[in-house]
């Protein structure tokens, strides 16, 4: 099956997850897209798809804005993102997405239990945070859980939970555009899925809050969370599709190899271009 016809559910469904719950498209996606594309194309993919659903929502919650109580949670999320960015170029790909189904396991589980967090007064413990988030944003896309967490202990209202979540989100996901421009990793390739998956996104989102209308948030959170865990668990992820990087801004990307969507073992076998064409 072509990566295409993959993509474009994944992303529905972070969008939808996006609009009914208020965040949470990454920790939903991004272990399912890196699964079809790698680590190294679904990473800058998510970062540059995700911009126009967090567009919508700061505008959405705007009024409830506090910039006093981020500016020191983002400061630090900003000076860890390109070194998130290059740890995904950098690391193996195993060790990429398995680091992140763990993040993953470990969030839903922990908003599962919803264990009673402590009061953080001082507020140098968003520096701490923001930098924890801020690498797993540059990396994954996934830094929702440090700044939700640091929330958590913040005491902050939800319509001021939603809106600080995506003032951080946005600046967080400029800088990680930054990062994943200097690095080369916006190519061709990356274009070339951003096309199906951005348009599938803008759907899911429009769906989910029109689902909130008359759906239970809290019920769709607790749902999501369940396959979070089922998510987080998948070990060893699906073989990615084994894209080749495309040099130039005009080149056309590589059509998907006879493996993909090959999620058997002899599957992929048989179709397991060899060692000198992948290295």
């Amino acid at each position: 099956m072509p990566p295409e016809f993959l993509i474009i559910p994944i992303m529905l469904g972070a969008g939808i997850v996006q609009g009914l719950t208020g965040f949470g498209s990454a920790l939903f996606g991004m272990p399912l897209l890196a699964g079809v594309l790698g680590a190294r194309v679904a990473a800058p993919l998510f970062a540059l798809s995700i911009l126009f659903g967090e567009i919508v929502g700061i505008i959405r919650f705007r009024k409830s804005l506090t910039i006093g109580a981020l500016w020191r949670l983002t400061l630090a999320a900003v000076c860890a993102i390109p070194i998130g960015v290059y740890g995904v170029s950098a690391l193996d790909e195993a060790i990429v997405l398995r680091v992140l189904g763990v993040v993953v396991f470990g969030y839903a589980l922990y908003r599962l239990l919803t264990p009673k967090m402590p009061r953080l007064n001082h507020p140098n413990w968003a520096y701490p945070f923001g930098f924890a988030a801020g690498l797993l944003s540059g990396a994954y896309n996934t830094g929702g859980p440090g700044y939700v967490i640091y929330g958590t202990t913040q005491g902050w209202q939800p319509d001021t939970f939603r809106a600080n979540l995506q003032g951080v989100f946005l600046v967080g996901s400029l800088v990680a555009l930054a990062s994943h421009a200097l690095h080369g990793n916006l190519t061709a390739t990356v274009t070339h899925f951003w096309l199906y998956a951005t348009p599938s996104l803008i759907i899911g989102l429009f769906i989910g809050y029109f689902l909130s209308r008359s759906f239970s948030p809290q019920f769709f959170a607790k749902l999501v969370q369940l396959m979070l865990l089922v998510i987080g668990l998948r070990n060893p992820p699906p073989k990615p599709w084994p894209s080749q990087p495309v040099s130039g801004s005009s080149a056309s990307p590589k059509p998907p190899s006879p493996s993909a969507g090959c999620f058997t073992s002899r599957c992929r076998a048989a179709a397991r271009p060899s060692a000198s064409t992948i290295g």
